[in-house]
Parts: C-alpha cells; sequence; structure tokens
C-alpha cells in the first residue's frame, strides 16, 4: 500500500489505532489472528538427503548400474568381487567430496531474522513498554531512537533529526534523513525515496521519532525478500547438463554393446540355452565395463575440489562446486555498486575555499563522529568523512576538541538541513556551522578569501553556487561550512540567533569512491568478452558518474531508473535488456527481473553483492557472487561464491580459474572417453574372432588406476596465456565441439589398433604361430602396450591442437603420475599374488620391450594428425 501518499492521521485511522497506542486486549487479538512479526522458517535439508542426491548424478547412477551387473557376473562365474567393491568406493568417494563442500545448510531465512530487532518500544494503553518484536502488530505505535533496529515497516508520525541506515535494503551507503510529511507523486516511489517510511532491517543512527506499524512478518519488504529466496529455483549448472547429457549417451552406448554383443554370441553360438545364454551376458558386461569411464566423477569432482582450493587461496571462497566451472563462462556480470564496486565509505575528495585548515577543522568539530584508539572513525558516515578528512590534514578530532571544547549547540534538523556548534577559544568563543550549501550561504554576510574578510557580494554568491554546481554534476555530496566569532559565549544557542551573519569558509565533496583495483578489473572483463552491469539503489546522477568512470556505460542514455522498470512488461524488458549497464534505485525485484531477462538471452549470467536487497537475485542467477567481508549472512549463505576480500577484482581472478579448469576437464573426460572407446574397440574385435583380448577386471584396473591418475594430473594443467583475451564459451556448447569427439575418435582407434597389435605379437612369442586363439603372453602384453599408451597419451592430452614439444612448462604432476602408474603396472604383471589374481603370466624382457615401444608409438602417430589438423586449420584462416 503507499502509506508514504498519505497523512499519518489517516493511516493511524485506518489501523484503528491512535496516538496512545493499541490496546493490549487488541494487539493480542491482532497477533492470534494474523500471526507473529517474524519471518518464515526454512527448510533444512539433511545430511542424509544431501548425500542420496549425490546418488542422483546420472553419471553416478551409471556406475551402480555398472556395480549390480558386476556383482551378477560374478556371482555367475565364481570370481571375485572386488570389481564390484572398487566401483562402489568410487561413487562413495564421489558423493562425500560433494557434500563435504556442499554440507552448509541453507540459513537465508534465518540470517534475515537475526538482522530484526529482538525487542522494540510500543505504546500500548499509551505508556510505553518494552514487548518481544516477534509480538508486534500492525496500528502498533513504535517508539525508535539512535541504535534501535527497525522491528517492522511503518510510517513516521513524527520525527525529530531521524536519520535510518538502509544500506542492507537499498543499496544506499548514505544515512536517509527521515520526515514525518506526506511525500510528493501521483504513483510508485522507490523504496530508498521513500523518506517517511522505515523498514524491518534497517537501523536508526540518528535522531528520534514514533511510527506506525503497516506491514508485519512476510508482508515486510524483509519478507518479500525472504519469499522471494524460498521462489528462487536452483538449477543446473552448464557442466552438470553437459555431464548428465554425457551420462545419457553412455548409457545408451553401453545398452546398444550388450545387445550387439548379447545378439552375436546367440548367433555364433546356434543354440540357446541357459549357459549360453550365461556366457553371452558376461562378454556384454565386460564390454559395458569397457565403455563406462569408472574414474569420471571422482576425476571431475576431485579436479573441482582442487579448484575450489586454489581460489581460496585467491580470496574467492566456492560453496558449491560446479560453480567453479560456471564462472568461465559467465558473460554477464551483475554486479551491485554500493561495496562491490565502491568501498562503502564515505571519503572526501575535492573543496572549495581559500583556507583548507579552517575549512576541515570546521567540519570536524562541527560533527559528532569520533576517532577511536586506532583512528577509525565512529559514527554517521557523512560526518566519519569529514573526521577523516580532517585527520588526512593533520588535524586529529581529539585535539581540536581539547582545543576547542564544544560549549554549545543547535543540532541538525532536516528543516534547516544544518547543524552548529560553539566552541571554546581561549578568551574568546567560535562558532562553525555545516548544512547544504545554498541554506548555509543564505545565512552568510560574508566570505573568506585570499584577500581576508570580505563581503558576500552577488557576483561571489554565484561563484560559490557555481562550484558547488560543479561538484554535485560530478555526484559528489556537497556540504558547506561557516564560522562566526564571539568576544563572550552566547546566551541563546538557538538556530535563530547562531545562524545569521556567518563567514562563508568554503566547500567539501565527498562519495563512496570506486575501489582502486576495479577499473582494471572491469578492462579485464571486456578483454574476456564479459559485460559488465551495475544495479543499484543510489541516485541515478551517483551511478552514472561511478559507471562513466569505470568504463562501463559511455553516457547516461545507457542508464534507466526502477520506477521506469515498474512500466516495463518482461517482453518490453527482455527486448531492451541490451541497451542498459546501469540501473538505478532499484528494489529487490527489480534485480531478479534483470537477472531472469539475461537469463532468458541465453547469457550465463552472475551477480555480486552484499546487502540484504541482493540476495534473491544472487540465488536466481546462474552464479551468485557475496561478499565476505561486508556482505550480509542472507547473501553469503545463497551465493555460490563469497569474496572474502569484497573485491571485484578476484572475480577476474575467479573466471580465469573456471576457465582453466573447465579446459582441464574437457582434456580430462577426452582421455578418458578416448581411452574407453580403445578398449571397446578391441574387446568387440576379439568377440568378433573368439578370442579374450582383456578380462573385466584388466579394464576396471586401467580405468580407475592406469587412466585415472594422468586425469587427474591433467585436471592440474596450467591455463593458456590467452584464456582471458577469449570470448566465453557458449553454455550451450557440447563436450565433443570443436573437434572433440574426431580426437577421442581417432585417438581410441590408434590405441587399440597398437593393442591388438601387440597380443598377436604376444602371441606369436608364445606359441611361434600366428592363430587367432587365447594366450596369456598375449593378453599380458596387451594389457601392458594399452596401459602405458594411455599414459603416453595424457601427455598428447597437454594440448589439443600444439605439438607438446613447443610446450615450455612442464606438469611435474603428469610426470609423477606416469612414473606411478609404470611402477603400479609392472607391479600387477610381476608380483607373484598380484599377477595371479590378474591372471597374468610374467612376460620376458623382450616381450616387455616391443609392448612400451608400441606404446610410446601413440606419440608420434597424434603428432601427426595435430600437425594436419594445424595445416588445415591455416589453410580455413587464408580462405
Amino acid at each position: 500500500m503507499d502509506y508514504y501518499l498519505q497523512e499519518s492521521e489517516k493511516v493511524i485511522s485506518k489501523f484503528d489505532s491512535s496516538h496512545q497506542g493499541l490496546s493490549a486486549a487488541t494487539a493480542a487479538k491482532r497477533l492470534e489472528t494474523n500471526g507473529k512479526n517474524k519471518l518464515n522458517e526454512s527448510k533444512k535439508t539433511s545430511l542424509i538427503v544431501r548425500f542420496l542426491n549425490q546418488l542422483a548424478d546420472p553419471m553416478i547412477i551409471v556406475l551402480l548400474a555398472a556395480a549390480i551387473l558386476s556383482g551378477i557376473t560374478s556371482a555367475y562365474s565364481n570370481e571375485s568381487f572386488a570389481d564390484v567393491f572398487i566401483i562402489l568406493f568410487v561413487v562413495i568417494l564421489n558423493s562425500v567430496l560433494g557434500v563435504i563442500q556442499e554440507s552448509k545448510a541453507e540459513e537465508a531465512i534465518e540470517a534475515l531474522k537475526q538482522m530484526t530487532a529482538a525487542t522494540s518500544k510500543v505504546l500500548r494503553d499509551g505508556q510505553i513498554v518494552l514487548v518481544k518484536s516477534e509480538d508486534l502488530v500492525v496500528g502498533d505505535i513504535i517508539v525508535l531512537e539512535a541504535g534501535d533496529a527497525v522491528p517492522a515497516d511503518a510510517r513516521i508520525i513524527e520525527c525529530a533529526s531521524m536519520k535510518v541506515e538502509e544500506a542492507a535494503l537499498t543499496g544506499e551507503s548514505v544515512p536517509v534523513v527521515k520526515t514525518a510529511d506526506v511525500l510528493d507523486g501521483d504513483g510508485e516511489i522507490s523504496l530508498g525515496d521513500r523518506k517517511n517510511m522505515v523498514y524491518m532491517g534497517s537501523v536508526v543512527v540518528y535522531g528520534r521519532g514514533t511510527a506506525v506499524i503497516c506491514a508485519t512478518g512476510m508482508d515486510t519488504e524483509m519478507g518479500k525478500i525472504a519469499n522471494a529466496l524460498s521462489q528462487a529455483k536452483d538449477e543446473a549448472t552448464p557442466l552438470q547438463i553437459k555431464l548428465a547429457g554425457l551420462s545419457k549417451i553412455l548409457t545408451w552406448l553401453v545398452l546398444g554393446i550388450c545387445v550387439v554383443i548379447f545378439g552375436v554370441g546367440i548367433l555364433k553360438a546356434g543354440s540357446l540355452n541357459t549357459g549360453v545364454l550365461l556366457d553371452t551376458f558376461v562378454l556384454a558386461v565386460s564390454l559395458a565395463v569397457a565403455a563406462i569411464p569408472e574414474g569420471l566423477a571422482a576425476v571431475v569432482t576431485i579436479v573441482l575440489s582442487i579448484g575450489v582450493t586454489r581460489m581460496s587461496k585467491r580470496n574467492a571462497v566456492i560453496r558449491k562446486l560446479t560453480a567453479v566451472e560456471t564462472l568461465g563462462c559467465a558473460q554477464i556480470i551483475c554486479s551491485d555498486k554500493t561495496g562491490t564496486l565502491t568501498q562503502n565509505k564515505m571519503t572526501v575528495v575535492d573543496y572549495v575555499g581559500c583556507d583548507k585548515q579552517l575549512l576541515a577543522k570546521a567540519m570536524a568539530l562541527c560533527s559528532d563522529a569520533e576517532l577511536n584508539e586506532e583512528n577509525n572513525t565512529i559514527g554517521e558516515p557523512t560526518e566519519c568523512a569529514l573526521v577523516a578528512y580532517a585527520l588526512s590534514c593533520g588535524l586529529h578530532k581529539n585535539n581540536l576538541k581539547n582545543q576547542y571544547p564544544r560549549v554549545g549547540e543547535a543540532p541538525f534538523d532536516s528543516m534547516r538541513k544544518m547543524m552548529s556548534t560553539v566552541h571554546s577559544n581561549g578568551n574568546n568563543f567560535i562558532q562553525f556551522t555545516k548544512g547544504a550549501p545554498d541554506e548555509v550561504l543564505q545565512r552568510c554576510s560574508h566570505v573568506l578569501t585570499e584577500d581576508g574578510l570580505q563581503e558576500l557580494t552577488p557576483e561571489r554568491r554565484d561563484k560559490i553556487l557555481s562550484d558547488n554546481k560543479a561538484m554535485a554534476d560530478k555526484a559528489l555530496r556537497v556540504l558547506a561550512a561557516a564560522y562566526k566569532e564571539y568576544d563572550s559565549k552566547p546566551e541563546d544557542c538557538s538556530p535563530q540567533v547562531l545562524e545569521k551573519d556567518m563567514v562563508f569558509i568554503g566547500l567539501t565533496g565527498m562519495i563512496d569512491p570506486i575501489r582502486p583495483e576495479v577499473k582494471a578489473a572491469v578492462d579485464q572483463c571486456k578483454d574476456a568478452g564479459i559485460r559488465v552491469i551495475m544495479i543499484t539503489g543510489d541516485h541515478i546522477d551517483t551511478a552514472v558518474a561511478i559507471a562513466t568512470e569505470l568504463g562501463i556505460i559511455n553516457d547516461s542514455s545507457q542508464a534507466i531508473m526502477g520506477n521506469q522498470l515498474n512500466s516495463m512488461s518482461d517482453e518490453q524488458l527482455y527486448d531492451s535488456i541490451k541497451n542498459y549497464s546501469v540501473y538505478a534505485r532499484v528494489q529487490p525485484e527489480h534485480k531478479v527481473r534483470i537477472v531472469e531477462a539475461w537469463k532468458k538471452l541465453g547469457m550465463v549470467t552472475a551477480m555480486t553483492g552484499d546487502g540484504v536487497n541482493d540476495a534473491p537475485s544472487i540465488k536466481s542467477a546462474d552464479i551468485g557472487i557475496g561478499m565476505g567481508i561486508t556482505g550480509t549472512d542472507v547473501t553469503k549463505n545463497v551465493a555460490d561464491m563469497i569474496l572474502a576480500d569484497d573485491n571485484f577484482a578476484t572475480i577476474v581472478s575467479a573466471v580465469d580459474e573456471g576457465r582453466r579448469i573447465y579446459a582441464n576437464i574437457r582434456k580430462s573426460i577426452q582421455f578418458l572417453l578416448s581411452s574407453n572407446l580403445s578398449e571397446v574397440l578391441c574387446v568387440f574385435f576379439a568377440t568378433m574372432l573368439g578370442f579374450t583380448i582383456l578380462h573385466p577386471v584388466h579394464m576396471l584396473w586401467i580405468n580407475l588406476i592406469t587412466d585415472s591418475l594422468p586425469a587427474l594430473a591433467l585436471g592440474m594443467e596450467s591455463g593458456e596465456k590467452d584464456s582471458m583475451k577469449q570470448p566465453p564459451r557458449s553454455s550451450k556448447a557440447g563436450i565433443f565441439s570443436g573437434g572433440v569427439g574426431f580426437d577421442i575418435g581417432y585417438q581410441g582407434l590408434f590405441v587399440a589398433i597398437l593393442t591388438v597389435a601387440a597380443y598377436f605379437i604376444g602371441h606369436f612369442i608364445e606359441s611361434g604361430r600366428w592363430e587367432i586363439t587365447n594366450s596369456h603372453d598375449g593378453i599380458t602384453m596387451a594389457f601392458l602396450t594399452m596401459s602405458m599408451a594411455e599414459i603416453f597419451q595424457s601427455f598428447n592430452m597437454r594440448s589439443q591442437r600444439g605439438s607438446i614439444f613447443t610446450l615450455k612448462k612442464q606438469n611435474m604432476i603428469l610426470w609423477g603420475a606416469a612414473v606411478l602408474a609404470l611402477v603400479l603396472t609392472t607391479a600387477v604383471i610381476y608380483v607373484p599374488f598380484l599377477k595371479t589374481a590378474f591372471k597374468f603370466t610374467a612376460i620376458s624382457f623382450t616381450e616387455y620391450t616391443i609392448a612400451m615401444a608400441l606404446a610410446v608409438a601413440i606419440i608420434p602417430l597424434v603428432e601427426i594428425v595435430k600437425l594436419l589438423q594445424r595445416m588445415l586449420a591455416k589453410r580455413k584462416q587464408r580462405g
């Protein structure tokens, strides 16, 4: 309801209340009817449910199916259940890692509740009483003083110099001066401009007042935010979508292989009986095991986890694993202004006046802000900026207070728009006044100039007003200072007596300054093809000035206000969203609409922020980024990533890391799938010809041990030098795009050919004949060749198109993985109890050397193909 457009008396009457407040009986009845003044409880996900959610991942389901099939075949063939236990171990490890990273429960609504007042002063039956804030009802008259948290949304009845900090709700860093007057306007007025209203979650920082409660609980502006949080749905990240798609492909591939092998086996047997059916089924399952990259889920999870650790060292704390990868394809970053792009600390950046020291002294003494022992300012933000300015001029507030003790004052009020203080100055007294330039100027008769005290002529007055406008046009908050000297202490310190015939000293211009590192970060975003959008509750002039300085916009036509968004339908916003990069005076629901419009355009959208007002949009975005220092608990609990240093530039580092991680995961996937393809081709070929080249346990060992170690090492690969000079990849681009599908195919085929060659050479060395029969030496040599060929193939994966011999930096982790894999593979062949368990034979040195030579051959073979691919790419570029 537009209570801000109505007289306070009318609002009181509407709620059947009075200036004496409600009766206790009426309040109790309303409390019973309308419920408590608190936000709805959030539903918490139990540990077991989060664990089960991890198991619901499509890739994990495929692994569980493989474990069941392997268990059935092991039972039939009286073999060890080792492969079943290994698969289940991988599944549990993957799920536990996921739960650990995402173990922090959603506590957004709980954090919102903590921001509201625990108790409040309220008029009941004409008496001021202290009641629990949750027991407040509409119509209650609340009493507010400096330091009080506002317990509900209310219309101000009367106030005296009351200022309210609303940054958490509106994003505006400067406290709002409140009034009890009706606001001018026929329609919707933005939240930050409703100066005769106070809202739950805000804090009174100065003055006092009374107000009639208009909304409680979930009906408050804070309640609307809480509701928006509960309505926002968690969506699958681009990586989750791609891996789910890959799981479906693998599932159908496995089913297809099983059906083909089963059919071929029945046809070859020539008869249909239980033995034939079970033997064929075992063959089909062995191919299924070969086709499924059992280590993939764990490799992806571990690579993401390591990425999370790396990011935390760069002050980016990741709450959800998949958020790491999503950052890499971010195309839009919607950033809150206050505290994110700026420092959330008002600072004097300009001044006009001939005596800087006197100006700073006047501003510091005529304020109630103080300096603590660490020289940090305490008080209202604007006054803190003035005291800090004086300190930068060598004037410590505590020293000034000792030298010029305050002996009288005329406090600030919103009608005069100024305040005055009187100080002892030895045997004399001096008055300092600060306030709105036009108001202070009206009460001055002289001005301090380079030539001393001069009469304030119309020309000098116009010059001061011109200087004021120049500062205001730069979105600076401008205050004026004046002084007046006395031989004795004024007996009357009323504004009417003090604030006349003053001497004008000068002007100070202050602003919430840009973080020093943000400009470079915005430029890097541009280079990386990422568009930065500023969304703020602050005034449009301030927003435009900051955005122009940062290079986010070129002119004010690219900025729009929240009340203009109100008149736009979602379709109209969708059609015009690309025209604007600055949104000012916005409300929480506007932020969500902006994020949703960009997402509807197919853009991967990130949203940064620190205030409660940012929480719904942070949750709605593809990736929500909260602030670790200034951010509220609400924002942190819905964010995917938290900036520990509140540094916008940290996002750029996180995006770079996200791109590196995705590229490496893609390398790992390509490596694992090409390896699995080689296994499928080998087993399929051997099955068609009627001999055994590898047993299921051999392929499981290769998939989980030989392949997983280098796959993890590939996840540690350094990023490409120009990764942040490239546009973001499309979230719709598949795992197999960019020639990856072809690479998997030919590389898997090469390894399969080399493996089959090793089998037949081993068979010939063992038997002296070239024939198609089972061979222990052949199986052992095939296993060694395939295992080591895939190790050498992992080096090929370091660059999709570039030669590995041109890479200057070595991946020492990959070298370590290769050595470890070689040791483990050799041990399986030669250690007696392992050799027996895996049904190997101890091959001769000659056989070992030949198998290794065939394995190494994968490197020159792939290098030749890469060379041809580079030549074709250059030819296309010339064309």
